[in-house]
């Protein structure tokens, strides 16, 4: 395989560095970790850190879009599709752990985790032209959801994001640990990850099943 070019291996450094360190990482010290003799090279290639930060998830979000649209087709093509909460969580989620190491590196989901919450995600709105799939499966998520409340749905949306990028966090740090894991043991873990998504989507308002636990218990929920 050939070695990837400048642009690439600068990528793949920041994002581990990141990854580490957090998004105020020495620009220098990802030149150095990229084998740049040139300390200003992510300033010639990114023009900033956050040009790096943005750079790093375009890179990661392209193929992952392409498998996200793949599953979404195989998903449709059987006729009116099972637009359920877990059919549409594990089309989000399972390209994630395979997706953005196609190239040996395992740092991307703890690069999420540290700039989850930096200005640059936010400046990433999502549009019909930008990430299309995760913009259908988010839409049909919220369809789903209906029975919340629109403002229960949203924050749960947005919670998702920042929950799913901590599990898949944890998940690479136990394979960088126990880099000997079974394949049934990976099946589990990704099996768990996409549930306790779910789970966090779907889980029922506290006030509500109390509410119904004492008309329950006090007879009034019996006819």
């Amino acid at each position: 395989m050939s070695r990837p070019g400048a642009r690439t291996q600068l990528l793949i450094a920041g994002e581990r560095l990141i990854a580490e360190s957090g998004p105020d990482v020495s620009l220098r010290d990802v030149a150095v970790a990229a084998g740049q003799r040139n300390n200003s090279a992510v300033h010639y290639h990114f023009g900033s850190r956050d040009g790096l930060i943005e750079a790093v998830i375009g890179h990661r979000q392209a193929p992952l879009e392409q498998a996200r649209l793949a599953l979404l087709a195989e998903h449709e093509s059987g006729g009116k599709p099972d637009d359920t909460i877990a059919a549409l969580v594990a089309i989000l989620v399972e390209p994630l752990f395979e997706a953005p190491y196609a190239d040996g590196s395992r740092h991307y989901a703890r690069f999420l985790e540290r700039v989850r919450s930096h200005p640059v995600m936010a400046e990433l709105a999502l549009t019909s032209g930008q990430w299309p799939a995760t913009r259908i499966l988010t839409t049909r998520m919220l369809r789903a959801l209906d029975y919340l409340p629109e403002a229960v749905r949203r924050q749960r949306l947005a919670a998702m994001a920042s929950v799913m990028f901590a599990l898949l966090a944890d998940h690479e740090r136990l394979l960088d640990e126990h880099r000997d894991t079974d394949t049934s043991s990976e099946a589990e873990a990704r099996e768990n990850i996409i549930s306790m998504v779910v789970g966090l989507l779907t889980a029922p308002m506290v006030s509500r099943v109390a509410a119904h636990g004492a008309s329950t218990s006090d007879g009034r929920g019996h006819q």
